[in-house]
């Protein structure tokens, strides 16, 4: 692999503040300026793409990305240089992927109560569209938002909205019962929807929609096709990162572990936003 090549593997792996989808269609920017800046042979692009495959083994939308990539380059004309051919199939997907977000935010918005106050955990690039929507069309909300430690990008999406003029609190991670009365209604995002009636989500994910069920708020989960895995709970890889991103003390007992994402059963959640309609469980389509 040549080093843009590495040097576009190693960005994905080290990007722990964007959501699945952001981080997909980073990616395949970044491939794309490669491909139309560089004479790219086959085997390059090929190891490239396993390699994004292989980054973030949480995160479906890139490995979906890349095999709808795959799926559509056809032969190639001349292996030596696949550039020309490759680049327009990357792009295609890229406004795939556009697209896919700004459907989930449109079937999200009719779901927003008038003057609604929203809780949200982490930093969901697809409910950070929804917030954009309702703020583009001047329909008043406000936000709690919690920090969603060790990464905090909690943090990043308050400094998002506070430029788009929304009243945001900012809370722990440990306040989201607390503050749960509060809202009226509960978006989550989502890494990877599997076939066992799963999805993976940002650590913390699952304590809130415990916390939405016992208050009886509703919690919806926006979730675009790419996002659709053919794993399960038990075969999923769930990303650990180093657990000095802590802060703890160390000690010959002491153990920490900083598992980033976690599991959540789709029971707990009133339904999902996707690119394909709003779904409500038992999962049949709503519209």
């Amino acid at each position: 692999m040549d080093l843009r090549g590495v040097a576009i593997v190693r960005a994905v792996r080290a990007n722990q503040q964007a959501g699945a989808t952001q981080l997909a269609g980073e990616a395949l920017k970044s491939v794309h300026s490669w491909l139309v800046s560089d004479r790219v042979p086959a085997s390059e692009l090929d190891q490239v793409l396993d390699g994004l495959t292989r980054a973030r083994s949480s995160m479906a939308p890139l490995v979906n990305a890349v095999v709808h990539c795959r799926d559509l380059f056809g032969p190639w004309r001349d292996s030596s240089n696949v550039s020309e051919q490759a680049a327009p199939v990357v792009a295609s997907v890229l406004e795939h992927l556009s697209r896919a977000n700004e459907r989930v935010a449109l079937g999200a918005l009719e779901l927003v109560p008038k003057q609604a106050t929203i809780l949200t955990h982490s930093r969901s690039s697809q409910v950070l569209a929804l917030f954009r929507l309702l703020a583009d069309r001047q329909l008043p909300f406000s936000v709690i938002c919690t920090q969603s430690s060790p990464g905090n990008e909690g943090f990043t999406l308050a400094r998002e909205l506070d430029e788009l003029g929304v009243p945001v609190t900012l809370i722990t991670d440990a306040q989201t019962g607390l503050f749960m009365p509060e809202a009226d209604i509960v978006f989550s995002g989502c890494d990877t929807w599997l076939s066992d009636q799963h999805f993976v989500n940002k650590s913390g994910t699952y304590l809130l929609a415990l916390a939405a069920r016992d208050q009886s708020k509703p919690l919806w989960v926006l979730a675009d096709s790419f996002k659709d895995s053919p794993g399960t709970c038990q075969s999923v890889a769930l990303e650990e990162m180093a657990p000095e991103e802590l802060g703890g003390p160390t000690g010959a007992h002491i153990r920490a572990r900083n598992i980033y994402f976690e599991t959540v059963p789709v029971q707990l959640v009133t339904g999902r936003v996707s690119d394909q309609g709003v779904f409500s469980f038992p999962a049949e389509p709503r519209r």
